[in-house]
């Protein structure tokens, strides 16, 4: 700091020098002094001004007291100032907001979507409500020798309390989906194979669970859940799931921890290629503390993933330890925010699963966990303005037996509805996988919204010749905007890359014909307008597939082309 100060302190009196130098050049002539012999000054020149200087002078004058007098004239005003007046806001009328609504549409394809969502307050903190869809379509997609027609229906109910410390909620529910394995692959099959086959596959399940919320104490929350999944193919799956958040305090400082315990069963009837009965099953239970350490602008999250997994089927059991270690800087306050970190887990498939992704699945698959041994990733993310956020971020990803979905080959000698090509099946292999990814969230106000994402993905597989039916790229772009107090539109673009399948017969004289097969990319635009007539009717229209695309999500299933659908929605109170 010393140092500092005199750098400071002489470079200021070098430009005030030079600055007084300047001012002075054009009102003082130039002079020539002598020196005759240079000033060498001494202690007893110096003349030291006194801290208390005398003021005993002849000259001194004391000082007078001054006196401020105001003269005050009274004077007549008739002016009387007007009272102020507010000025008048046009308020917006606030929007109603309904407990209940129930909505019906109709469409193409004869399709029917329907919805009732309900929903009372028994007493305060004390609710009840449920949930009842529909969707359903008759089918008619061009060149299919199978039929199409799809269905489903859900229903669930609930009942929730809030109290002082804390809060439960308990529902239960119920779906009910039928398909068809309509892909037939016609370079292999006729009209003849077709009339053979029964390609309905109905699927139904029933689960309950409850979650409990704590305000003030060690145990933050909590859930439990239990799922029955089957078809009408004597395939079957239960599934027991809880979790439980709690806080351990060690001097100090605070660990927070999450214990797991997955619970999973089930059996198929036969698997694919023999008539043989295929069995499942495992529990797991994992257990994850993480310690979290705040410095200024600086967050991190030190935690590891203990997860010890008995394999009921085949009597084995495993110990899997994973990072979990996830890091944030505020570069820039909210503008700029860097992020990483490394996690992994042990993830539980399932026959639910498996059909959620598609339900062209045949009841024949194996299942068995994916070892994800770690997932790294880095990005950055923050807000260009109070409207407009962003995230950047790239991913890899290591794991063992991750689940690939693939057409399961087609047998000449077929003797079950899904052997025929017509059906997907599911493939293990450890792969490595690179992803790039971005997003962009528009929030101009309540009335407009926006989202773009984008993603690429390169994959490394280890034994099988792709990834199947993994995309490249992928990407979407999501609208809504309400145009006025009575108009409103929405809509949503899907971009999904090409993918990698096979096409096989089996079962011939000769060896298998498998021929490599690319599924195209594709476009899927949707989008809707609606009047609003009434605070509790509206009317509505919707369009998707509007570019009338027949691109196949999976090998020989084509999927509706351009579909309208019109409806209303009612919104109520009891």
């Amino acid at each position: 700091m010393k140092i500092k100060f005199n750098i400071t302190l002489i470079l200021s009196l070098t430009v005030t020098f030079v600055f007084a130098q300047e001012r002075t050049k054009d009102t003082i002539d130039d002079q020539t002094v002598n020196v005759i012999k240079p000033y060498t000054p001494t202690i007893s020149d110096a003349f030291k001004i006194k801290d208390k200087p005398s003021t005993e002078d002849a000259n001194t004058i004391t000082k007078k007291e001054v006196k401020y007098n105001i003269f005050s004239i009274p004077v007549a005003s008739t002016f009387t100032p007007a009272k102020g007046k507010a000025a008048n806001v046009d308020k917006a009328k606030p929007v109603k907001l309904y407990d209940n609504y129930a909505s019906l549409g109709f469409g193409t394809y004869t399709t029917i979507l329907g919805e009732v969502y309900l929903n009372h307050e028994l007493s305060s903190g004390e609710n009840v409500g449920g949930y009842l869809s529909h969707h359903s379509s008759q089918g008619g997609i061009d060149g299919l020798l199978l039929d199409d027609d799809f269905s489903k229906t859900g229903i669930n109910v609930n009942y929730s309390q809030k109290l002082n410390d804390f809060s439960w909620k308990i529902d239960l529910g119920a779906d009910v989906m039928a398909y068809n394995w309509y892909g037939l692959p016609q370079q292999f099959f006729g009209q003849t194979e077709a009339n053979t086959i029964d390609p309905k596959i109905r699927y139904n399940s029933f689960y309950v669970g409850g979650k409990l919320n704590f305000d003030n104490a060690i145990i933050k929350n909590g859930s439990v859940r239990f799922r029955r999944f089957g078809d009408n193919r004597d395939s079957g799956e239960n599934r027991f799931m809880a979790k439980a958040a709690f806080d351990v305090p060690i001097r100090d400082e605070i660990i927070e921890t999450e214990l797991r315990v997955d619970y999973l069963s089930g059996s198929f009837d036969r698997n694919y290629n023999t008539i043989a009965e295929l069995n499942y099953g495992n529990v797991n239970f994992s257990l994850s503390p993480t310690y979290q350490l705040k410095e200024d602008d600086l967050t991190v999250d030190l935690g590891i993933r203990l997860t010890y997994l008995n394999d009921t089927e085949f009597n084995e059991n495993k110990l899997f330890l994973y990072p979990n270690i996830v890091a944030s800087y505020r570069l820039v306050n909210d503008i700029l925010i860097g992020y990483a970190g490394v996690t992994g887990d042990l993830i539980q498939n399932s026959y639910y699963d498996f059909v959620n992704q598609s339900p062209f699945v045949s009841p024949t698959l194996l299942v068995t966990p994916t070892d994800q041994q770690y997932h790294g990733f880095i990005g950055l993310k923050g807000k260009l303005s109070n409207n407009v956020s962003y995230n950047i971020n790239g991913n890899y990803f290591a794991e063992e037996n991750k689940a690939l979905l693939k057409t399961n080959d087609a047998q000449s000698f077929a003797t079950e509805d899904y052997q025929f090509g017509n059906s997907v099946g599911v493939v293990y292999d450890n792969v490595k996988t690179f992803s790039v990814g971005g997003e962009l969230n528009i929030d101009v106000n309540r009335n407009f919204k926006l989202a773009i994402k984008g993603e690429y993905f390169n994959y490394n597989t280890s034994a099988e010749a792709e990834a199947w039916n993994l995309p490249n790229v992928t990407g979407s772009v999501f609208l809504d905007y309400q145009i006025s107090r009575h108009w409103f539109m929405g809509g949503s673009v899907f971009f999904t890359g090409e993918r990698k399948e096979e096409s096989a017969l089996v079962g011939t004289l000769g060896p298998p014909l498998r021929t490599p097969v690319t599924l195209d990319s594709f476009f899927d635009a949707n989008a809707h307008v609606g009047y609003k007539i009434t605070d509790y009717l509206s009317v509505y229209g919707k369009v998707n597939n509007i570019a009338n695309q027949d691109y196949q999500r999976w090998q020989n299933f084509p999927v509706q082309g351009i579909q309208f659908l019109a409806g209303a929605t009612y919104q109520f109170d009891f």
